[in-house]
């Protein structure tokens, strides 16, 4: 018998020996590969959206609009540094749990604040649920550090009697991990909306702190039976408290000394009932025995991430999908991309969920630009009406967001296009329309002025971001286009319309300017048209030829205002509609200073003057 194959079958003895099954020894799906994304696209890191295609029918809702010097537009705080949000769904609301420091990562001092909606659109203020962290009185900060900081991966916990739990970590700035930690704490979320009091629930094993030295009591020191049922039901749940390995090892043997892991735990049940591990910088790992032990992380080749979490879920039409953002740069997260799977093995079909990035408003030590940690909702913590993917995460780890995705995930249309609303309902989805709607402009689904039924309407009142509606439609080489739009007497804003393909390249570009004229490109020239009036509702015709030397036309109301001009770049055909508030952006990018010190952008924290504009009677044809 020759070295290769005695060494084969000692793998396959090791293997019964342990229980693993035979044929996770082969490569792909085993634990020396436990999943791969086989997809040959991948983004282009120059811009934003990253030449991808859209996963149709992301609606993108900010749920905190920071304001440094009108804290009362905001959380009250003023606090800039935003970031590592959770999120639940339970008694019929939407949690959405996140820390917060006054300007930089890791740096005292810290909190963690709460906001919560009915239905994923309106949320309310956030409240703090752990504030500041106070030692007990002649307990000195240890040498070293400087001050108290929060640092936590898991935010809530629904546990089997019904409780709604919700954790953070308090630490020692600015290194909140093994020494620097002090314990997880824990409180309940009341079906009133009220808090229960805080408790640690665990304090970190690789320092003492315990009841005598640290400024609240120990969880078993509550007298409701209910809620220790629920802390204790937490920590025996092996899959869960996996979440908390980064700040605390385990000294005490909690994780009975695995060597697994890696940054940011999430998993997910493959399709064959083994359980898929997910960390930061592409390390992944399986465990067959329902998450009790996991194989070694290692690290797949084929996902490209670097410092951002990834999240994995298997989703309402039993299929898989993964979410993170795909490069390997830590100071640049954008775009964020999510990847499906039948089996949860074999992962494809590359397609965005966020690609907006606007301006950093605040500087800040580490404030990655794009959308950051991404996490949705994990098992257990709560189902949402609906067949929906909901994600949560930061922008330039500032702002808070939420994305519903649906499902199941697509990223073509086929068919004509007949959008009217009408038989929607006012703040509710918009169907297969993917919209960005900041807190200062919003987009919804309202009355429609001077006549019946419903229209999407885009309000602008943000200096540094926009509205966007998009309606993706069936790829081709013509489309015929048409829909009415109305701007309102009180509208002082702009609006651009652009034709869109698959790579993001915008051959059409139309605009309504801030001045009132209708405006167009003609291959490379910008042309002023004629004056839009308010009050009215304009019919809007576009018909385009796609190719590398396409054209276009445009009639206004009926009158053709520009026939057959040149697209502004050639483009093999045309796939997406997109309305927005304010120009194209292309910045930051990946050239842009991210750790280079910066005052405020000016007027961050005021609203410029409003732009609205109503949109209604989408039809798009070959």
């Amino acid at each position: 018998m020759t070295n290769s194959c005695r060494a084969k079958l000692k793998t396959v003895l090791f293997a019964l020996l342990v229980g693993t099954p035979f044929w996770v020894l082969s490569q792909t799906g085993s634990i020396h590969e436990p999943v791969r994304y086989v997809g040959g696209v991948t983004i282009d890191p120059a811009v934003h959206e990253g030449r991808l295609r859209y996963a149709v029918g992301v609606e993108s809702r900010q749920t905190l609009r920071v304001n440094r010097t009108k804290p009362e537009l905001a959380d009250d705080y003023g606090w800039t540094y935003n970031h590592a949000s959770s999120l639940a769904y339970w008694n019929g609301t939407f949690y959405q749990q996140y820390l917060s420091n006054p300007v930089d990562e890791h740096i005292a001092p810290g909190q963690t604040l709460l906001v919560s909606s009915p239905d994923g659109r309106n949320w309310n203020k956030p409240q703090v649920i752990f504030p500041p962290y106070e030692a007990p009185e002649g307990v000195e900060i240890p040498e070293g550090y400087e001050g108290y900081m929060m640092h936590q991966r898991m935010g809530f916990y629904i546990a089997p009697n019904g409780r709604l739990l919700t954790l953070a970590f308090y630490a020692h700035a600015e290194d909140p991990f093994l020494e620097g930690g002090i314990g997880r704490v824990v409180r309940e979320i009341y079906k009133d909306g009220s808090f229960g009091p805080i408790y640690f629930i665990r304090y970190s094993t690789h320092t003492q702190w315990d009841e005598s030295n640290t400024s609240y009591p120990f969880y078993t020191r509550s007298t409701d039976k209910g809620f220790i049922e629920a802390c204790e039901a937490l920590l025996k749940d092996r899959l869960i408290t996996l979440q908390w390995r980064d700040e605390d090892r385990g000294l005490d043997g909690f994780y009975d000394g695995d060597e697994y892991g890696g940054s940011a735990f999430s998993f997910f049940e493959r399709k064959d009932g083994n359980i898929v591990g997910l960390w930061k910088r592409s390390h992944t790992a399986l465990s067959f025995d329902g998450g009790k032990s996991f194989s070694k992380s290692v690290k797949v080749p084929t996902l490209t991430m670097a410092g951002g979490k990834v999240w994995g879920q298997k989703t309402s039409d039993s299929r898989y999908a993964m979410v993170y953002n795909p490069i390997d740069l830590d100071e640049y997260r954008y775009p964020l991309i999510t990847v499906s799977s039948d089996d949860g093995v074999i992962f494809d079909d590359m397609v965005l969920v966020q690609g907006e990035v606007p301006p950093r408003r605040y500087f800040g030590r580490w404030k990655d630009f794009g959308p950051c940690y991404v996490r949705g909702i994990v098992p257990g913590n709560g189902n949402p009406p609906g067949d929906d993917m909901w994600l949560t995460y930061s922008m330039n780890k500032e702002d808070m967001w939420v994305s519903r995705v649906p499902v199941p995930i697509t990223h073509t249309v086929t068919g004509n296009i007949s959008d009217n609303f009408d038989h929607l309902s006012i703040g509710g989805a918009v169907p297969l329309w993917n919209i960005y709607s900041p807190i200062w402009a919003p987009v919804n689904l309202v009355q429609s002025p001077l006549k019946g039924g419903l229209s999407l309407e885009l309000r602008d009142e943000d200096p540094y971001d926009y509205a966007r509606a998009i309606r993706v439609f069936e790829e081709s080489t013509t489309a015929d286009i048409r829909f009415q739009v109305f701007a309102p007497e009180e509208n002082q804003g702009m609006l651009e319309i652009d034709v869109v393909d698959q790579f993001g390249n915008r051959p059409v570009r139309v605009g309504m300017s801030n001045g009132g004229k209708w405006i167009a490109t003609d291959g490379a020239t910008e042309k002023t048209l004629i004056n839009y009036q308010k009050g009215v509702w304009h019919e809007v015709r576009v018909i385009v030829q796609a190719g590398f030397f396409g054209t276009y036309s445009l009639e206004i109301d009926g009158r053709m205002v520009l026939e057959n001009a040149k697209l502004a770049e050639g483009v093999k055909s045309v796939e997406r509609l997109s309305f927005r508030t304010a120009p194209y952006r292309d910045l930051p990018n990946r050239k842009t200073p991210n750790e280079d010190p910066e005052p405020p952008l000016p007027g961050a924290d005021d609203k410029e003057a409003l732009g609205v504009f109503l949109i209604d009677e989408v039809t798009i044809k070959k």
